[in-house]
């Protein structure tokens, strides 16, 4: 909790936190209204999946530039202004009059996303430098409060019964937070790095983060995009609690990641994500039971088992010896990000031919990847 202390009491640290949270504040928000979109657009669980894909490869294509752009604007500039782009983007696909123009938004909504991830990421591993802090976990910790501000906002579904609405009074909350504190950052620039010529040696061991951060987003990005519908269809939940194993998700992804930083300092970055997978492989068999409350405890334990895992290799993959910060997180962000750009079309393909059970029997399998390349990092004594 130290972490956490250190961002409440000091604005600069505070400043980029929140944009943290603003980012999955806007994202929450519309993931809620996935089940209302698909309905509307009439579409089916696969369409559904490729336009989620679009969303993903957005956030894919700006990877390869994002890193130049941030190092020439600087690193607090670039994420002040994608913090503004995300809030005009987030409006795009509840306003969608077709499904060709929701895959059209989607891509904006997360093109800005990308851009804007790998910036607030770049500046908190830049100020852990500069300052001597370690908050990087606590920062996704204010991730994951957004998403449980936006879980929250989700029993605001029926009294305003207007979907734009309430995505407006979700930009209104980022700007005005944002706007007070992002003076505190918006001159931080990326330290100047002496870069080392390419060696497998040095790369090893960010393909092995790679492998973790591909799962572990594409997992993620699937129980936050389908854990509604999964609640609604298979544990036949009432509506009132078809955002409830979102909402848990969200809630143990924060305590988890407020904990992280201290944890992590002690365990070591290795046995921390080891121990999260395991975490998350007990909460999909709570799941798979397909009982309705015991789904909402499952994806909640799912969400205390992925809360360590991204925080880890993005520290790791931001000090890597020789190479920027920003190319560091990107290739971490890049990886992930294709998992996530990989699962929605291939889990709403299973979901159609198959079962959304048999989608979280996959995940399960998937999980096992994460396990197996914490043991190659621990054989190899690889630490951070």
């Amino acid at each position: 909790m130290k972490s956490l202390r250190l961002i409440l009491t000091n604005p600069r640290y505070f400043g980029p936190a929140w944009v943290f949270a603003s980012m999955n504040i806007l994202f929450g928000t519309w993931a809620i209204y996935i089940p209302t979109v698909k309905e509307n657009l009439e579409i089916d669980k696969s369409q559904l999946g490729i336009a989620i894909f679009f969303l993903s490869l957005g956030v894919f294509v700006v990877f390869p530039i994002a890193s130049k752009i941030i190092n020439k604007i600087g690193v607090g500039r670039a994420t002040w202004y994608g913090v503004i782009l995300c809030c005009i983007a987030a409006l795009l696909p509840l306003l969608a009059p077709s499904y060709y123009m929701l895959m059209a938004a989607l891509f904006l909504f997360g093109a800005s996303n990308g851009f804007t991830d790998i910036s607030m990421n770049t500046l908190v591993t830049e100020l852990e430098k500069e300052d001597n802090k370690k908050f990087m976990s606590a920062s996704h910790g204010f991730f994951s409060l957004g998403g449980v501000l936006a879980g929250l906002g989700s029993f605001l579904i029926g009294p305003l019964h207007n979907p734009i609405l309430h995505m407006g009074i979700a930009v209104a909350l980022v700007l005005t937070v944002n706007l007070i504190y992002f003076r505190r950052f918006l001159d931080i620039v990326a330290a100047p790095v002496e870069k080392d010529p390419f060696s497998l040696k040095l790369f090893r061991p960010l393909l092995l983060l790679g492998l973790i951060s591909f799962v572990a987003m594409g997992s993620e990005g699937a129980i936050v995009d389908w854990s509604g519908l999964y609640l609604k269809e298979i544990s036949r939940a009432p509506e009132a609690l078809w955002g409830a194993g979102f909402l848990g998700f969200q809630v143990t992804m924060t305590l988890g990641r407020f904990l992280g930083d201290g944890i992590s300092s002690k365990i070591g970055s290795i046995k921390m994500v080891g121990f999260g997978v395991l975490v998350v492989m007990a909460g999909y068999g709570l799941v798979l039971s397909t009982t309705t409350y015991l789904a909402i405890v499952g994806f909640s334990l799912s969400g205390l088992g992925f809360s360590v895992m991204i925080p880890e290799v993005f520290r790791i993959g931001g000090n890597v010896k020789g190479i920027d910060s920003s190319q560091g997180v990107s290739f971490i962000a890049g990886t992930g990000y294709t998992g996530f750009l990989c699962a929605p079309p291939i889990l709403g393909f299973i979901a159609d031919t198959h079962s959304l059970v048999a989608c979280i029997l996959v995940l399960s399998c998937c999980a096992l990847l994460i396990l197996g390349a914490v043991v190659v990092l621990h054989r190899k004594k690889f630490s951070a």
